[in-house]
């Protein structure tokens, strides 16, 4: 029995037959408790689950007919948390998203050599581990109390007639009594005089389950100290639906109420300040009229009345003339009215008016003391747009030539790669040997290119990074053969982390090829940034203008690629990259420019 709860069920599907049976080889080496299951089409993959139980299901995502995501939503009809993995050689960004989006467990893509199946194994019982103790979560949780003493919020329970019947501890510091000294009393105790008619309208919504769960009131301390709580309020039925109770959270707001006056106060300086901004802005109030307007919002429009007479104006009747400059009026005013119903933030949204111009929108509700107001800025984009329009134009292009490299070249690659290993187990020759270094370096061919593709300028969130970790990850990451690392770096620069690995992982391993047998490979830190050197051949002075040129190599085993993407990741970060020669005669990149965390330099 222990044997049968051990097991993983695992189903893969992929449309390219020879890659799914080395898939599921792999698997099943990897782990003995793994039974693998394989389908070439969604409609094949479909049926087996329908057929069988699975505890994770991988799939390819470019297969004819119908993709990976086409089958996780019909999977999840009747499966809606069975663990998904996608195992795809399309890994472009927007796949990437889009299976984010679309709810996959996990998202993997397909590398070279078999070391990806170990990846994979491990993707799989980690998701299948993670899914079962969800579960068994689930059941535990099911039989624990609704309530939790040590919540960091007061919880007040009611009966039907809302009757004090519970407070828990964090209740008694908030209010001051004592669950047995509020126990049989009407909220009316704790609720002072000014509050009464909210509450009581609260409390009528409540005791037939319409509504009232949330309010923010004053409240009477023992002590009789005043206080300002917000409330949650939660009715419980019965199965019939009628009211049996009604559990409370509340927390006290005092402090933040009396910050919210004070924001009142300073909106004479807000509209000083707005009014100078380059930016089209109006901030509105609770009853959508005027609070706040300046002057190159009017402009943007084309709307003729000064700012200061709008102040109070309605902003229905506002949005409705602004909408006369807009390619779509109606919409426009349509929009105004939805994001203010649904009162969540939105930016940079497009606006196209009949004058050629283009501006983005952005909204933001705001908390005021009477009530949510809204505050919106409009920004003329039509220069930035008609760049990014240019820019989107080449972007697709690298996207159409990078989709045809990883997901046309990769399979095969994949599949050759891993029946050389395959052979060689078997039969070990020289033959078979240069055909998989071979196909090694047509993978980091295909790996260099699509940094260059892909990539290209882009670096994603900046955070700090150690340095001298960094390295040191790198330095084990790659082939070093009997070269030698030396560095004491203890700086922390703030940088896109993966490019910047990458940045380094190229030049430590262009030192390593070209450098020689033994050669010394130093990293350290200048006073704007670092250098990577090594005591090799070094670089002559005629060609050091063009190493970074793409395809430029001297070795057998080099790509051509790899300093290229050193400059692209350097700039991509606003840094400047150049090559000298180091105190041992040998390769010195100098990187700088870079910028330190705080308080590091």
């Amino acid at each position: 029995m222990s044997e049968l709860v051990n097991e993983v069920a695992v189903l893969y599907v992929d449309d390219d037959e020879d890659f799914t049976d080395l898939t599921a080889t792999f698997l099943e080496r990897e782990h003995d408790r793994f039974r693998v299951e394989t389908a070439t089409s969604v409609a094949e993959g479909l049926n087996r689950a329908t057929d069988s139980t699975f505890d994770c299901v991988v799939s390819d995502y470019d297969m004819p007919e119908r993709d990976g995501l086409d089958f996780l939503e019909a999977l999840r009809e009747d499966a809606p948390d069975l663990p998904f993995i996608l195992f795809t050689g399309e890994g472009s960004e927007e796949v990437a998203s889009d299976a984010i989006s679309a709810g996959v467990t996990d998202y993997l893509q397909k590398e070279r050599g078999t070391s990806q199946y170990t990846v994979l194994a491990n993707r799989i019982e980690n998701a299948v581990e993670r899914h079962r103790s969800q579960r068994a979560l689930e059941a535990s949780e099911q039989r624990l109390s609704l309530f939790i003493e040590q919540s960091p919020l007061g919880v007040l329970e009611y009966d039907s007639d809302f009757r004090i019947v519970g407070l828990n501890e964090r209740g008694e510091e908030i209010l001051g009594y004592t669950e047995e000294e509020l126990r049989g009393h009407t909220w009316e105790v704790i609720v002072a005089d000014d509050s009464y008619d909210n509450v009581d309208a609260v409390t009528d919504q409540l005791a037939v389950a319409e509504g009232g769960y949330h309010s923010i009131d004053e409240n009477v301390r023992k002590d009789g100290e005043h206080i300002r709580c917000e409330w949650h309020n939660r009715v419980i039925t019965d199965d019939d639906g009628e009211v049996v109770g009604i559990i409370s959270l509340f927390q006290d707001v005092t402090e933040r109420v009396r910050r919210e006056d004070e924001l009142e106060r300073t909106n004479a300086l807000l509209s000083t300040l707005i009014r100078s901004l380059p930016v089209g802005v109006l901030a509105e109030n609770s009853d959508r009229t005027v609070l706040a307007i300046n002057d190159r919002l009017l402009e943007l429009f084309d709307i003729s009345e000064p700012s200061a007479e709008l102040i109070g104006a309605d902003c229905q009747v506002l949005a409705r003339e602004a909408s006369e400059l807009a390619i779509d009026s109606r919409d426009f005013v349509e929009r105004v009215d939805e994001l203010i119903a649904g009162t969540e933030s939105v930016h940079n949204e497009s606006v196209s008016l009949t004058n050629g111009r283009t501006l983005n929108r952005s909204y933001e509700p705001i908390e005021l003391p009477d009530g949510t107001g809204h505050l919106w800025m409009y920004r003329d984009t039509t220069e930035q747009r008609e760049r990014e329009q240019q820019l989107q134009r080449q972007n697709e292009r690298l996207s159409e030539f990078a989709s045809v490299v990883s997901h046309d070249l990769r399979n095969p690659l994949n599949v050759a790669a891993g029946n050389v290993e395959l052979a060689r187990e078997a039969r070990e020759s020289d033959q078979l040997a240069t055909a998989a270094r071979a196909l090694a370096r047509i993978d980091d061919l295909i790996d260099d290119l699509l940094t260059l593709a892909r990539k290209g300028d882009n670096v994603g969130e900046r955070e700090p990074v150690s340095l001298g970790t960094l390295v040191t990850d790198c330095w084990e990451t790659i082939e070093t053969s009997n070269a030698e690392l030396r560095t004491d770096l203890t700086a922390t620069v703030v940088a896109d982390r993966s490019r910047l690995q990458q940045l380094i992982e190229n030049l430590v391993r262009n030192s390593i090829e070209h450098g020689g047998d033994g050669v010394v490979v130093t990293v350290g830190g200048l006073p704007d940034g670092f250098y990577v050197e090594d005591d090799g051949v070094g670089i002559a002075a005629d060609r050091r203008d063009s190493v970074f040129q793409a395809g430029q190599t001297t070795s057998r085993t080099g790509t051509g690629f790899g300093l290229a993407i050193v400059k692209q990741v350097a700039e991509a970060h606003g840094w400047t990259v150049s090559v000298t020669e180091s105190d041992g005669g040998g390769a010195r990149f100098e990187i700088t420019g870079v910028t330190f965390a705080e308080g590091d330099r």
